[in-house]
């Protein structure tokens, strides 16, 4: 529908502006809403209001389909749209037609679409995943989700960094753990060290000399435990594990990248280091491939990934990092364009407190103390953890209230939208009993005449618009605000919109459709979270 506006808005306005429609939280300002007229007004030399009465008349004079019933302009130039009855009954029943195939887009046939790698947690295999890994990792599976919904072809990656000096570090933690090593700040602590450690004594005493073979060991059976949590515990899921080890050194990506980056003038030599020249990037400074002593650095092994990823017919990759990942971006952004990725982006997220009983539990990782992402969904289970880590925008810090995620009430967001969910299945369920039959070619809806079923039925067709929205910037959190607001509106709608009682066959009818709409955009909404639909509650 929103798309229909900006389609009419361009119609008539042939200035090269953009055009944005959105929707106001108060339906008095209309559906639908734009401020094109302030842009306007600029060009036509007149004030922001008489623009928008010129506008408003030449959409009046094409909008020969009736997609409007009402068209109002308000100081200092806004113009509001309400969509006519007609219009709103014919996209509201294409939700039941197409059932779970609504919000999709339309099929491009013919068309090649290009493949989308998105790289989500990729966290070293050194220890358990931790609050942040969480939020990274329900971040992309949705976003993930959502693109292969929109009709993109994605792979879902995760980057093991199974080598090199976080490897040692294992290692030597491991070994200072059993006293074969003095300890040092930079060790890894915690009980999972030490466990481990007690259960290998015997390898790790027989090759105490070699800490990077400790250290591979290790982080396979880290990544084993890894994988557990994020695939069989969180539902997470991804195509492709890319080791850094057997993946990019041992095939030579490494040599590849730096031949292109030589090729290209890119690499000079300073304090007998091999620097790129990232600073021609955007980068705030040059960045070392090769330390002094003859090693590739960790940035370098990250350019050989990205190669990696372009030699196997990928355009466009998405790379989600953590919130210590801010000055990363520059360079690796760099390497990227250098490589020839053509559409490379990055998602940062932000950090996570834990709250418990109003207060913040003080974690410390470089102690050791911290709370894992694996007893973070033991506690509260999959679906409150996806529903909490997905509430808020990946930019902003966020707390997680870990009694609030455990309540089985309607107090929790995540339960109170599964309770819309089984509320429109026990009803529909109940009315088939009674061999009533929903009537789609009914003529009218007459539930749209209340207030109510106005507003349900705006929420209702809005989700193809948040779909749309989200492809575009990635901003998953709307999903999880969408669906909050949608199972609000609905249970207001159940509370006044009786079935049960109704003699009024017409009502009735209408009615149905309308918790037939919700439930289909409602189970497509938590198909696309990851989030379960119970049949009972």
């Amino acid at each position: 529908m929103r798309n229909k506006i900006i389609a009419l808005l361009r119609n008539v306005i042939e200035e090269d502006i953009e055009i944005v429609v959105s929707s106001p939280e108060n339906y008095a300002f209309g559906h639908y809403s734009t401020s094109v007229a302030f842009s306007l007004a600029k060009i036509w030399k007149m004030s922001p209001t008489v623009a928008a009465e010129k506008l408003k008349e030449k959409i009046i004079a094409i909008d020969k389909d009736k997609l409007f019933k009402e068209i109002n302009v308000v100081s200092p130039g806004f113009i509001n749209f309400w969509i006519s009855s007609d219009k709103l009954e014919g996209e509201f029943k294409e939700i039941l037609k197409k059932k779970n195939k609504y919000g999709k887009p339309s099929s491009s046939k013919g068309v090649r679409l290009p493949k989308i790698q998105v790289e989500f947690i990729s966290a070293n295999p050194t220890g358990p995943l931790t609050m942040a890994n969480g939020r990274g990792g329900f971040l992309g599976d949705v976003l993930s989700n959502i693109l292969e919904f929109t009709g993109k072809k994605v792979e879902r990656e995760y980057y093991v960094n199974d080598t090199g000096n976080q490897i040692i570090t294992l290692g030597k933690s491991l070994l200072a753990s059993i006293g074969l090593i003095a300890d040092e700040e930079k060790f890894y602590k915690g009980g999972y060290i030490k466990t481990w450690a007690l259960k290998n004594k015997a390898f790790i005493k027989k090759n105490q000399k070699n800490p990077l073979l400790i250290g591979k060991k290790a982080a396979k059976e880290l990544l084993a435990n890894i994988k557990k949590v994020i695939i069989k515990k969180s539902g997470i899921k991804f195509d492709r594990f890319t080791s850094e080890d057997s993946q990019i050194h041992k095939k030579d990506l490494i040599k590849k990248t730096l031949e292109i980056f030589s090729t290209k003038g890119l690499i000079y030599d300073k304090e007998g280091a091999k620097w790129l020249k990232t600073t021609e990037f955007g980068d705030d400074k040059d960045r070392v491939l090769i330390t002094s002593d003859g090693f590739p650095t960790y940035f370098l092994a990250d350019a050989g990934h990205l190669l990696e990823t372009k030699t196997r017919g990928f355009s466009n990759k998405i790379l989600i990092l953590g919130p210590d990942h801010y000055g990363y971006v520059a360079r690796v952004k760099a390497a990227a364009k250098i490589i020839g990725l053509a559409n490379f982006e990055t998602l940062i997220t932000q950090a996570v407190r834990i709250i418990k009983d109003g207060v913040e539990v003080k974690m410390s990782k470089r102690k050791g103390e911290f709370i894992t992402f694996e007893e973070v969904v033991d506690k509260v289970g999959v679906d409150a953890a996806r529903f909490f880590f997905l509430m808020h925008a990946p930019e902003s810090h966020m707390d997680f209230d870990l009694k609030l995620a455990k309540e089985r009430s309607v107090k929790n967001p995540v339960y109170y939208i599964q309770y819309a969910y089984v509320r429109c299945g026990a009803i529909l369920q109940k009315v088939k009993s009674q061999k009533s039959k929903v009537k789609i070619e009914s003529k009218n809806l007459e539930s749209l005449k209340s207030e109510v079923s106005e507003k349900l039925t705006m929420k209702l067709i809005k989700f193809p618009e948040i779909i749309e929205d989200i492809q575009k910037d990635y901003q998953v959190h709307r999903l999880t605000r969408y669906a909050s607001e949608l199972s609000h509106i609905f249970h207001n709608f159940y509370e006044k919109e009786r079935i049960i009682g109704e003699t009024n066959i017409n009502l009735i009818y209408s009615r149905i459709m309308f918790i037939e709409a919700t439930q289909i955009v409602l189970g497509g909404v938590l198909n696309l979270l990851g989030i379960s639909k119970p049949k009972k509650m």
